[in-house]
């Protein structure tokens, strides 16, 4: 990481999330009253009194945790705590010191990172505060805080900004490539984020669900940044139950509408579902540049399959974004995982692109030219000029006699005569229609 990390822990239902949330002023992480919610790793950058640093919400570390899902939570937070320069010890003033609390507190001394003992649920700061049990901890004096009501978070930040290494400069440059991992749950999304990342970020398990958060994962490579956001698998609204599921679509959704790019990953085994098409649809809807990321391609070996064909067979199905690549990789073996920064270096180029005016009138006035749009009640559209208007995705405006005259089959036509001349791989591009009348 090139700015400061800090790391919120301890044990589960101590109200990490909230207080992660309440510290970046919204909803990043899921919140919920039952216990182990948050399972991944979340990264956020916040910015406090002219400092930056990368806060990480990690799940509930508890004592005996084996190899299953809360030993897969716990070894995120270890790993949260090695990579942190300053860590938020987060406990419960209601429930006081509890054994487990005292256990997680050794971790963190045998960690030798600096510590800040954060003492929640205080939400009264009139009555005497609740804080004598936690001087036994001997991680220095606690911090009282209400995560829920927002007291004494600005004292906080504060000392955590105090507790940071001396100011370096920090990097200009572009701004990281944000990127949405989308798909139905148990295709290898977290699998996927890991095989690029080369190591275990995302927690991965064979039960579908285990992602619920919209997990942002910072990483750098070559001097450049990315935030990959994984998220939980969409389902269809017939199969949604839990109140936590429910949510973690919605936030899926909105994962989508923040990112640059979407890795919209498919089952090899399960071919193209009706689901996976509605998910790309989203992400076209969205705006999104967009790649194709078929997974489980290690399953393809003696099938006969040949990834030309079955890349074929996947544009067929999804012929909505056929601009968008196909890549079948496998998370498991590692086959095709390079390949897919490539890609994204590839799309988001596209994606950020500007088109000369000028190259832009002759490619639409040729396109005029070649096919004339059909007269529609003695009417025929024209074109007097054209311009880009925005980019990401890329955008232009036509200003014509009568917008009216504009068929959606047109409207295709010339969308493909810009793809035909200019490429946009992986992007969606949006033509708009404006009157001005000839001269």
């Amino acid at each position: 990481m090139t700015k400061p990390v800090v790391a919120i822990v301890g044990r589960p239902n101590v109200g990490k999330s909230t207080l992660f949330n309440r510290i970046l002023g919204r909803q990043a992480a899921v919140v919920d009253a039952e216990p182990g919610v948050t399972r991944d790793r979340l990264y956020q950058e916040v910015d406090w009194a002219g400092r930056r640093f990368v806060l990480v919400d990690t799940g509930g570390i508890e004592s005996g945790a084996g190899e299953d899902m809360a030993g897969q939570v716990a070894g995120q937070a270890r790993r949260a705590i090695a990579q942190a320069q300053l860590i938020l010890y987060v406990l419960d003033g209601n429930a006081g010191l509890l054994e487990e609390d005292v256990q997680v507190a050794a971790l963190l001394r045998r960690s030798g990172k600096p510590v800040l003992v954060v003492v929640n649920k205080v939400d009264d700061f009139n009555r005497p505060l609740p804080l004598g049990d936690f001087f036994r901890l001997g991680l220095g004096e606690p911090v009282p805080v209400s995560a829920a009501q927002g007291l004494n978070i600005g004292d906080l930040l504060d000392l955590v900004v105090a507790e940071m290494p001396p100011r370096a400069d920090e990097p200009g440059g572009p701004l990281p490539v944000r990127i949405a991992v989308v798909g139905r749950p148990n295709v290898g999304k977290s699998s996927l984020v890991n095989a690029i990342l080369g190591e275990d970020r995302v927690i991965v398990s064979d039960i579908p669900g285990t992602t619920r958060d919209a997990v942002d994962t910072l990483f750098r490579r070559d001097g450049r940044e990315y935030v990959f956001i994984d998220t939980a698998g969409m389902r269809r609204k017939a199969k949604i139950r839990e109140s936590i599921e429910h949510y973690s679509v919605l936030r899926a959704k909105k994962a989508l509408e923040r990112a640059d790019l979407a890795l919209v990953v498919l089952d090899f085994a399960d071919g193209v579902t009706n689901q996976d098409q509605r998910i790309a649809g989203l992400a076209e809807e969205a705006g999104k540049g967009t790649i194709i990321v078929v997974n489980k391609w290690d399953l393809a070996e003696g099938t006969g399959v040949s990834a030309h064909r079955y890349q074929e067979e996947v544009r067929r199905e999804l012929t909505f974004i056929g601009y968008a690549p196909v890549l079948c990789v496998s998370a498991v073996s590692g086959l095709g995982i390079p390949k897919i920064l490539g890609s994204v270096e590839t799309v988001m180029g596209e994606y950020r692109r500007q088109v000369p005016t000028s190259v832009l009138n002759r490619i639409l006035h040729d396109a005029f030219m070649i096919s004339p749009p059909p007269a529609r009640k003695g009417k025929r559209l024209k074109l007097m000029y054209c311009t880009q208007v925005a980019a990401g995705p890329p955008a232009f405006l036509l200003f014509v006699n009568d917008p009216g005259l504009v068929s959606p089959g047109y409207r295709r036509y010339l969308e493909n005569e810009v793809r035909r001349a200019m490429g946009f791989q992986g992007v969606p591009v949006r033509i708009l229609f404006r009157r001005r009348e000839s001269k």
